[in-house]
């Protein structure tokens, strides 16, 4: 079993930002229905921005809407919504922020708009009215989309994926998309969705040099808990695991069965 810890759970401060966990990920894929495609979403308030890193798929919009209305935020509060790559489950929701500033990486949103339809994880339409949405800003490694969070290439998952690293004084913050979705992925070093088994490798090796760079700090995958390193140089969960599944096997609508998914 994982350490896990209760506190602090989903909120960090860090570079003048308050940092919220609004949707947890999930490191897991349904074994008959294709892809679950929970991605984990994170609020940052500060320096007169209030931004999202990545915004999930349809099935979790009410859940955003409603994570956004308990900090006294709807979706138009939104100044900035930035993409780490452009499949479905982590960047299809942009249309909900259509007002704001949308950063993607410019190689991403090429190699997007040139993907064999019905193939990958790409919403081909969405992509394609992105790309010529007035508000869009395509990314290069090394730009900062808002103060003191900066891009950094980590190809591999997809070609122009982007990792994104706040800047603290304390310590960083390190959200890695799905360059490494989650603990498993980083302690093997290998990727279980890739396009390049070798480049995801350099970039699991980059991830992991960024997050032991500075003491204490946190790394929050596309698809798991944030993590801490512990004594040991091993990643230590943040909070507790939520995942659950609401069956109706019944005869009405008030038998139900919960199936709970965690360990």
């Amino acid at each position: 079993m994982h350490t896990t810890t209760t506190t602090p759970t989903a909120r960090y401060e860090a570079a003048g930002y308050t940092v919220d966990i609004l949707v947890q990920g999930y490191p897991g894929k349904s074994v008959c229905h294709g892809s679950l495609g929970w991605s984990t979403i994170a609020l940052l308030r500060g320096h007169g921005r209030v931004a999202l890193i990545d915004v999930g798929s349809f099935g979790v919009r009410g859940t955003l809407i409603a994570k956004l209305a308990d900090h006294g935020l709807s979706p138009e509060s939104v100044t900035d919504v930035i993409l780490t790559h452009s499949h479905y489950d982590h960047a299809i929701n942009w249309t909900l922020f259509a007002h704001a500033q949308i950063h993607m990486g410019g190689e991403e949103m090429d190699w997007s708009l040139k993907a064999p339809w019905g193939r990958t994880p790409v919403p081909e339409l969405y992509m394609a009215t992105l790309a010529d949405w007035p508000s869009f800003k395509r990314l290069s490694a090394g730009d900062a989309p808002i103060p003191n969070l900066t891009a950094h290439a980590a190809p591999g998952h997809t070609p122009g994926h982007l990792i994104f690293i706040l800047d603290g004084a304390a310590f960083d913050i390190v959200f890695t998309g799905d360059a490494a979705k989650n603990r498993a992925e980083l302690l093997s070093m290998a990727a279980d969705m890739s396009l390049d088994k070798a480049e995801s490798h350099a970039t699991f090796e980059r991830i992991w040099a960024a997050w032991r760079a500075k003491l204490g700090s946190v790394l929050v995958p596309g698809h798991d808990l944030p993590m801490r390193l512990g004594h040991d140089g091993t990643p230590q969960y943040l909070g507790d695991r939520e995942g659950a599944i609401r069956a109706w096997f019944g005869e009405n609508l008030e038998q139900t069965h919960t199936f709970r998914l965690v360990v």
